[in-house]
């Protein structure tokens, strides 16, 4: 058996008013919020699914389904630590991950340093094992019509 194992989750929410954006474990001030069953952070639901993938445990909407009530609304950072303690209960460790946010507004560089440090401390890992880069789609589909915003996540988890 290999000692390693790669996953890749992708997540998109749209853009609703009324609501907080919440992106990466932290708030951020914009107009709008991402429309959602829970609070929406569509950068930890790509890196649950990517965990989930890489470990061959399905994905979020297997263990967190939409449909049910005790996870409206909730906070995305409970499904992260979740999603590590599945990991772990089948001796799975975070190696690293590779995660992409793509989106015209806000600008995400700034809060960079934050979510990572945000999560972290949810992961329970060295923030040098999260990668958080930003881009925009150039102006071109949903994203660039500044409609929503889209995340990427490779992750890389090792065997204990």
């Amino acid at each position: 058996m290999t000692n390693i194992r790669v996953g890749f989750g992708y997540d998109v929410h749209p853009f609703v008013e009324n609501r907080a954006l919440w992106l990466g474990g932290i708030q951020i001030a914009h107009e709008k919020g991402l429309k959602g069953h829970s609070d929406a952070d569509v950068l930890i639901h790509a890196l649950c699914d990517a965990l989930l993938g890489a470990a061959n445990l399905r994905d979020i909407g297997y263990h967190f389904p939409d449909t049910a009530g005790e996870y409206k609304n909730i906070d995305s950072k409970i499904l992260l630590a979740r999603t590590m303690e599945l990991l772990r209960a089948e001796n799975y460790e975070l190696g690293n991950a590779d995660i992409t946010v793509c989106t015209e507004k806000p600008k995400i560089n700034p809060h960079i340093p934050q979510m990572k440090q945000c999560l972290s401390q949810v992961m329970r890992v060295e923030e040098d094992a999260i990668s958080i880069k930003a881009t925009t789609s150039e102006k071109m589909g949903f994203v660039g019509r500044e409609e929503g915003v889209a995340a990427y996540v490779t992750v890389l988890i090792e065997i204990l």
